[in-house]
This record gives C-alpha cells, structure tokens and sequence, in this order.
C-alpha cells in the first residue's frame, strides 16, 4: 500500500481528479467501484469540473455503486446512490445503463446479491473507497470474511450513527447491502480515501498495523495497487 499526503481536501481532490481523468483517457470503458458518502464528493466535483472542461468523458465508463442502505424509498436522498447520482451522475454523460445500484427494495435480497455478482462478472478495473470510523469498507464490517461476495449486512452501531446524517431528521437504517471483500480485494487497482482529524486513529492502524478481518480496509495492505490518499489530517498520526 502507498500513502498519499495532501496539504488541503482541495489539492487531494484535484490530484485525485487529474490521476481519475487519466484512467478514464487509458481506459474509456473503464469499470469502477464507487463508494458514496461525504469524503468522495470533493473528488467526484472535480472530475463534474474535468467533464465541463472536456477533458473527460464516463460514456464508455461503467460505475457500480459499493453499497445502499435498507429501508429507504428508491428515491429517498439518504440512499448510497442518490447520493452519487447528486455529486456526480446528474452532471456528467454516464449513460443510465452504464450505472448498477443495489435494489434494497426488493423482497428476494438474496437475487439482488447474486444479480450484482453477475454484473460485476470478471471485476473492477478500480476501486475508490472510503474508510469506516471502525474501519469498514463499504458495509463490510469488522469480522467479514474475506470471501464474501455481495450481501446483507446488519450494520455496526458505528455506522448506523455515520448514517443518521444522510437521513435529513429520520430514523437510520439498520442493514444494507454491499459488495463484498472478495470482490474489492480482486480489484485491479484500488484508491481508499481519507481526510479529516477523526479519521487520523484508524488511518494510522490501516496503515501501520497488521492485516485482520478486524480492521477490514487493513486488507488491502497487501494489495498490489492500492493508494492511501490523505490530507494531513488524516495523515496526522502517520
């Protein structure tokens, strides 16, 4: 795993931006895994940016979402892709096709697993990920094993309160879906982003502890081409 240090969220948004820019210029049909929530939006309004400016273009591009909570209306604004549709589908030429979203209002959760495996088929060409306050990725838990594909996943205490503030006043969902660690392991590349003060302690056990299903993003330290990219916040403890 590298480590990235950024002096402002706003040079760790641009390089990211320039470095997904040039992915999407080597790779036009790229296929990339992406996660929602508030750390990715600075990056994915820089690449809105990039597409206005014509220096990049999704039409070739297909982009999965990494997770969706339960319990939420399809267009609920908490949902994990609405929230990537606001900051960055709504404005760039992804065709609607080209975006997968995990349907947690279906009844039969077990075929919506097995469909998006099916659709994943032979993988991502990259990953861009956040890091849980208990060091999830996407919804997998501490203690997920390093097998699992997509699944339901009944949420940490940790994360039902993260995601009471996506949820405007309303109850938190208590499970979701998400894609799973054998799927993000098997990513060609894989970008795990972080800022800010309250992410320094866990950035720093990913970066410098052992590898532990405890600790699921400390997986990916033996990922061949995994980035940690941080601000110095984040990297405060480093």
């Amino acid at each position: 795993m590298l480590t990235r240090t950024f002096e402002s969220i706003e040079t760790w948004a641009e390089n990211l931006g320039r470095l997904w820019v040039e992915r999407l210029q080597a790779q036009p049909d790229i296929r990339i895994c992406l996660a929602a929530g508030n750390t990715p939006v600075p990056v994915c309004e820089a690449m809105v940016r990039a597409y206005r400016a014509g220096d990049a273009s999704f039409s070739k591009a297909t982009i999965f979402a990494l997770d969706e909570y339960g319990e939420l209306a399809p267009d609920d604004s908490g949902r994990c892709a609405n929230m990537i549709r606001r900051c960055l589908l709504d404005h760039v030429d992804l065709p609607a096709e080209n975006f997968y979203e995990l349907a947690t209002e279906e009844e039969n959760l077990d075929q919506v697993c097995a469909d998006y495996d099916a659709a994943i088929g032979e993988g991502f060409d990259l990953a861009i990920l956040g890091i849980g306050l208990n060091g999830h990725l996407g919804m997998n838990e501490p203690g997920t094993s390093v097998e699992a594909t997509t699944h339901r996943v009944e949420l940490h205490p940790a994360s039902i309160q993260s995601a009471a503030g996506y949820m405007n006043g309303g109850e938190p969902p208590r499970w979701g879906i998400t894609v799973g660690m054998k799927h993000l392991l098997a990513a060609k590349e894989v970008w795990l982003l972080a800022t800010g003060q309250a992410k320094a302690g866990i950035v720093a056990q990913v970066a410098q502890g052992k590898p532990t299903t405890d600790i699921p993003a400390s997986l990916l330290r033996d990922h061949p081409e995994c980035t940690l990219f941080l601000d110095t916040e984040a990297a405060a403890m480093l």
